[in-house]
């Protein structure tokens, strides 16, 4: 069974197209017009195991907000979509990721309701064109769109840098372990997620 699904989302703000293969070799690539966003998907993609193509086009002139929060809901539906029915997923993952002084806890269940807690109290920074306050937008939109349960927490950190990389790396390693085939089963008791 493939575990691939391609988004394309278009709005009067933004047009972005996400090729998500859930049992890639890690192979991503990001064109969004916000170079550390892009090094950002990079890592995620790199890090959860996926092959991960996004491109985007926004409306940068205004700011970075409409196309960071989209491309995370193309994100998101993207991962819903490529899950199918989530037969055999190990479904639950949580670990804590450091880098340098920084170090992001991320817990999180396929469980097909949307709730997210994020309590990541980062430095507001610009690193280079990135608001580092989207990051919160996109992990909103992101959870909602894939109707996933999200809990991210900061234990330490003081580079807004590390910090917002720490948590796209500690995000791309649960969802690596989550999507894992483990079993033939839907791994709930309704025998739906």
């Amino acid at each position: 069974m493939s575990r691939t699904s391609t988004v394309e989302r278009a709005t009067k703000e933004t047009s972005i197209r996400v090729e998500l293969d859930l049992d890639g070799s890690g192979a991503a690539s990001a064109d969004t017009g916000l170079p550390f966003f892009d090094h950002m998907l990079q890592q995620l993609g790199t890090h959860a195991g996926l092959d991960l193509a996004v491109t985007a086009k926004g409306d940068l002139e205004v700011d970075g907000h409409h196309t960071v929060e989209d491309v995370g809901l193309a994100l998101g539906q993207a991962l819903r979509e490529a899950l199918g029915d989530k037969r055999g997923i190990r479904r639950f993952a949580s670990i804590t990721v450091p880098l340098d002084e920084a170090a992001v806890e991320v817990a999180l269940d396929l469980s097909g309701r949307p709730f997210v807690l994020h309590e990541v109290d980062v430095p507001a920074e610009t690193i280079g064109t990135y608001d580092t306050g989207l990051t919160e937008d996109f992990v909103h939109a992101f959870a909602t769109a894939a109707e996933i349960t999200l809990h991210v927490r900061l234990k330490a950190g003081r580079s807004p840098h590390h910090i917002v990389e720490a948590e796209f790396k500690a995000l791309a390693k649960c969802l690596q372990d989550a999507v894992r085939v483990v079993g033939g089963e839907v791994p709930s008791t309704k025998g739906t997620l």
